[in-house]
């Protein structure tokens, strides 16, 4: 029964993994970059706002990616559906822990040695 219900969890799970090519793993960040001098509204203290995404590799190499306004919505679309995948594998992956286990009713009972 165990087993059964792991199995449809399972299934229900793989059912809902976002298969798409609209993944992206990092972070997005919002910044604001001033100019030193000869511009106007970097002098009146306004700055120009700016899309980051910071992606962190292994080896603790950190890569920047500028990203144009209009895209920030896909941006963010795209980590969401790297967040839902993740969530999704690691839950399936716990399934297949307990799936791992012997079943109970299927395990043979154990003799008792007598002195």
């Amino acid at each position: 029964m165990i087993r059964d219900r792991a199995l449809h969890k399972r299934e229900k799970l793989l059912g809902k993994l976002p298969v798409t090519g609209e993944l992206l793993r990092g972070s997005l960040l919002e910044r604001t970059i001033r100019h030193r001098k000869g511009c106007p509204k970097c002098a009146r203290g306004e700055g120009h706002h700016v899309f980051v995404l910071t992606v962190t590799y292994p080896g603790g190499r950190t890569r920047q990616f500028s990203v144009r306004r209009e895209r920030v919505a896909e941006v963010r679309r795209s980590l969401a559906n790297y967040q839902k995948l993740k969530e999704a594998i690691e839950a399936i992956c716990e399934l297949n822990h307990d799936l791992l286990r012997p079943d109970a009713r299927a395990a043979k009972p154990r003799s008792r040695k007598h002195d």
